[in-house]
């Protein structure tokens, strides 16, 4: 049977750049929504203007970023794996709804169960390249006839292709929270986001493969 154990499971950096990116992805998709003439807030000029800074300022982050996950190792809870993603599909269809015990024990070393970690590389394999290629394409516009991209590309496949991966991304990012909600309380994933320190099932030494 399991029992709590309280461990520090997300550094400070961590926590960090965690929260920065979420307030810059949401400030993003607000500003972008609004670019496509969904609704009108800050004003075209000021909300492309925005855009096109929090951009860079993300871009700035995940340079970071990106340095201190392979400089502590952490970059290593990312990679995938099939173990227990039947066993995770399952209990997020049916298990979590009728109290099952989750299949997955996070510990420090392993904090992505094997479905987090699928989707977080379809993320970065998928996802950011299309939003990121057909952003900077698109911010660049004036410049493609000096690389022969205008006999290629067409400036509304670009805007398009940006809009797509927005709605991926909004896709991801309301997936992420209804999750962040599933766990011991409902918002005791955020807490532990915010503190560092979260309350897991302590299981016996061969649930911990992954």
């Amino acid at each position: 049977m399991a029992t709590a154990n309280r461990i520090y499971l997300y550094k400070r950096y961590e926590r960090f750049w965690h929260w920065s990116q979420a307030v810059m992805v949401l400030f993003m998709l607000l500003t972008g929504f609004e670019i496509h003439g969904v609704y009108s807030n800050f004003g075209f000029q000021k909300a492309v203007q925005y855009h096109t800074y929090t951009a860079w300022a993300l871009l700035t982050l995940w340079a970071f970023t990106i340095f201190w996950q392979f400089t502590t190792g952490e970059w290593r809870q990312y990679i995938p794996t099939l173990n227990k993603v039947a066993a995770m599909a399952i209990y997020y269809a049916y298990g979590i709804f009728v109290g099952a015990s989750h299949p997955f024990a996070k510990t420090a070393v392993k904090k992505h169960n094997p479905l987090q970690r699928l989707a977080y590389i379809a993320l970065l394999a998928m996802v950011s390249p299309l939003v990121w290629g057909s952003g900077i394409l698109y911010l660049f516009f004036a410049y493609w006839k000096d690389f022969g991209l205008d006999r290629y590309l067409g400036i509304e496949a670009v805007a398009w292709a940006h809009t797509a991966g927005a709605f991926m991304m909004l896709t991801f990012v309301i997936v992420h929270v209804y999750l962040a909600t599933t766990g011991h309380t409902v918002l005791a994933h955020i807490k532990a986001m915010v503190t560092g320190w979260e309350e897991v099932d302590e299981e016996p030494a061969s649930a911990h493969k992954a």
